[in-house]
């Protein structure tokens, strides 16, 4: 991988990994076994030919290589960048046990930059239409995959642009937005017609888009915030990684004024949390110009962050205080500093992670003029509300295996049906509600 130098990237907020040139691509691809029993491919919720593309690859037939995977996956470019393949397919490769399993991400990535244009395929239309609330992984994905078999898809997003978390979460130095974007055109030269500034639950209810629609698949992810619930996160410089994430991609704050979108920009930044969103947020925080620092209560073996998003935090100079748990935040009406608590760890909780339990007498404090909450999110209770299904106690849609809802006609994914879901994950569920629908619209819908 061309790595570029960590302080030149800092100073431009766009520049982004650069990934295989031809050579390494080739090279890399050059490494698999091509098992016959492909244990990767397990490891991949959306089903990638992965042996497949790969080989293509390895003979320089990058557009090839790209077909392949579009057969089962319609954002290439984006799963190539974001997806936690350590975790997924890369874990299942037979050389992982060598510890040098093969770069999948990275190939995949390449595949997607190709330069010769898609071809639209030639699609039998069917009468049916269907409603998609919410155009993040899930959404798109499910609309890709029920628009190619012929059905008439429109998606309602609530926000300007379509894209969900890819646009609004994922920062342009991991994602840049252009991908996105060609990716999003591509889903709607397949017929899907894409609705954004509609707020679903405000401008029609489910019921109202049921007598419109024949199947309505929900997809709007987790957009409300979790909070730490201790003293102070009312002050002025404390926002949730949501808040601060969106003003700063979608919004484009880091151009302000050329972006009517303004941001603090501080001196010290402490980012609350261990996840993938807690990486991104500390390091717009640090292109942005701040001293930043990431705060989590257990030790860096139980970050649920990918590995390489970690590395690439620590490459960038962003500090790491670990087993430490903030108490109070402090300050008048703004921001002057965090209390905290010093945590050791006992045994593993519901999570699979060693529990951490506070040290007592071991309370300190630290200055900084920002804080950034990454803990976690819940689902949106706006379309909830008007959504009479069955939910968890966290207010999650309960599905089956098929993504189907308690209400006849309505089936939900991504975020808002399941817990920690990454943005394959999402597809994953995106696909399965496609075929669930196409099913019921077959069968029992009547």
């Amino acid at each position: 991988m061309r790595e570029q130098d960590p302080k030149k990237r800092i100073k431009n907020f766009d520049e982004v990994n650069l990934g295989y040139s031809k050579e390494e691509a080739v090279d890399e691809a050059s490494r698999c076994l091509q098992c016959k029993k492909p244990t990767c491919v397990e490891g991949c919720p959306v089903s990638i030919d992965i042996p497949g593309f790969i080989k293509l690859i390895k003979e320089s037939e990058q557009k090839e290589a790209l077909d392949i995977i579009k057969k089962t996956n319609n954002l290439p470019g984006v799963c190539g960048r974001v997806c936690p393949q350590e975790k997924q397919c890369e874990l299942k490769c037979v050389l992982q046990k060598a510890k040098k399993p093969i770069k999948i991400g990275y190939l995949e990535r390449y595949a997607s930059e190709s330069k010769e244009e898609d071809k639209i395929p030639k699609i039998s239309k069917i009468n049916k239409k269907i409603a998609i609330i919410g155009s993040g992984p899930a959404g798109l994905t499910c609309a890709a995959d029920l628009a190619l078999l012929g059905y008439k898809i429109t998606v309602f997003e609530a926000l300007h642009k379509a894209g969900g978390v890819l646009q609004y979460g994922i920062p342009e130095f991991r994602l840049p937005k252009d991908i996105v974007d060609k990716e999003v055109e591509f889903i709607k030269k397949l017929g899907v017609e894409i609705k954004t500034d509609y707020v679903i639950g405000k401008i029609f209810s489910i019921e109202e888009l049921l007598e419109k629609y024949d199947a309505i698949f929900v997809s709007v992810g987790a957009g409300l915030p979790y909070f730490l619930k201790i003293p102070g996160e009312n002050l002025e410089g404390v926002y949730t990684a949501n808040e601060f994430l969106t003003r700063v991609n979608l919004m484009k704050a880091y151009k302000f004024p050329q972006y009517n979108t303004p941001i603090k920009v501080a001196s010290k930044t402490i980012v609350i949390g261990g996840g993938n969103v807690a990486m991104d947020s500390a390091r717009v925080a640090k292109r942005l110009g701040s001293d930043v620092t990431i705060v989590y209560r257990r030790s860096i073996e139980e970050m649920p962050a990918r590995i390489e998003e970690i590395e690439h935090a620590k490459q960038e100079g962003i500090n790491f205080l670990l087993l430490t748990c903030p108490t109070k935040i402090l300050g008048d009406n703004k921001v002057s500093g965090i209390e905290y608590i010093q945590m050791k760890l006992g045994e593993p909780d519901s999570s699979g992670r060693r529990k951490p339990i506070p040290i007592e007498g071991s309370e300190f404090t630290l200055d900084c003029d920002q804080v950034i909450i990454a803990v976690g999110q819940g689902p949106n209770p706006l379309l909830l509300k008007s959504l009479n299904v069955e939910k968890t106690s966290k207010g999650r849609i309960i599905v089956d295996d098929k993504c189907r809802t308690s209400m006849k006609g309505v089936f939900a994914g991504g975020d808002i049906a399941s817990d920690e879901t990454t943005v394959i994950q999402a597809m994953g569920m995106g696909k399965t509600a496609a075929k669930g629908i196409d099913e019921y619209l077959k069968t029992d819908s009547e």
